[in-house]
């Protein structure tokens, strides 16, 4: 197979505050590659806030608009409609927001945002806790997790939301899952949300935060490729909702080999483990299921 080769023009400075390692500088390096120039950000209240850089410094080289927390989808349709009254059909809109103003704290302007098929990309970059304001729980945060908010044997006793399915469920054009551990599969994720027009498009990014699950920090990307092998973080898209394509089917390797490298899962016990195997297992079969074989009208 005959690779093409991956955009290499970047619209991110060095420079930004971003930690050692940190999984959420790569994914914005590598979607603003697959953008390009024509592109607004809006960014809430998020890691990215701050590593963005305060007015007038900025470590994009893109126009942001920094938002309220709750806000990123509310906001992104107020540009997109602005740019609609200019004639500016080229631009397009991304709001870029952490899993804590995705999965919480900003899914009521979301939801709405979607279920109105508003015109831009919403991409969550997860890395699983609200990390900017000192590693507390969210919706996203797995089970098993130790975080500030679920401490010592108070660990996250909940499963994580899936935030594709959320999303797949509003029937919008276009919903995928990508990681930084797969550079072309996630770019061309991106291209084809952005070739994509009159309807919400949503990306689901995984990334690594050595900060707050106490890994090694040359380890971001190795971690990243783990969650896809062992099937925690399957890659997959989704087209209006309802036909989903799977991208990547190899046989998977055991969770513990993703979870044992992480501080924020050195507490867990043999038990754990196969408690959370199952869980993967179980959230496979499901995805297995979808992306079909699809029934013919004979057998409806």
């Amino acid at each position: 197979m005959i690779r093409s080769p991956l955009p290499q023009t970047d619209y991110m400075t060095s420079g930004h505050v971003g930690c050692p390692g940190c999984g959420a500088t790569v994914a914005m390096k590598f979607a603003l590659r697959a953008l390009g120039e024509k592109t607004m950000m809006v960014i809430p209240a998020c890691c990215w806030a701050i590593i963005a850089g305060s007015h007038p410094q900025s470590s994009l080289k893109v126009p942001i608009l920094h938002t309220a927390f709750a806000t990123a989808g509310a906001a992104a349709s107020g540009l997109r409609a602005a740019l609609d009254m200019k004639g500016d059909t080229d631009t397009v809109v991304v709001a870029w927001a952490g899993d804590g103003g995705t999965f919480d704290i900003g899914f009521q302007a979301l939801s709405g945002a979607v279920e109105r098929n508003e015109d831009f990309i919403y991409v969550c970059y997860d890395n699983e806790a609200y990390m900017n304001t000192g590693v507390q729980r969210s919706s996203s945060t797995p089970f098993g997790t130790r975080t500030t908010t679920t401490p010592g044997s108070n660990w996250k006793q909940t499963r994580k939301k899936n935030i594709v399915e959320a999303l797949a469920a509003h029937r919008i054009p276009y919903a995928a899952t990508a990681s930084i551990a797969f550079p072309e599969d996630m770019i061309r994720k991106f291209q084809r949300a952005r070739m994509l027009k009159g309807g919400s498009r949503f990306i689901h990014v995984f990334a690594t935060c050595p900060t707050g699950w106490r890994v090694p920090t040359d380890q971001c990307i190795k971690i990243a490729r783990l969650a896809v092998q062992t099937r925690i973080f399957p890659l997959y898209e989704v087209t209006d909702g309802i036909h989903y394509t799977l991208n990547q089917d190899a046989s998977p390797r055991p969770v513990r080999d993703y979870l044992q490298v992480q501080g924020r899962f050195s507490h867990l016990s043999e038990v754990d483990y196969d408690t959370i195997q199952g869980m993967v297992d179980e959230d496979w079969m499901l995805l297995k299921r979808k992306v079909g074989p699809w029934p013919s009208e004979t057998d409806i």
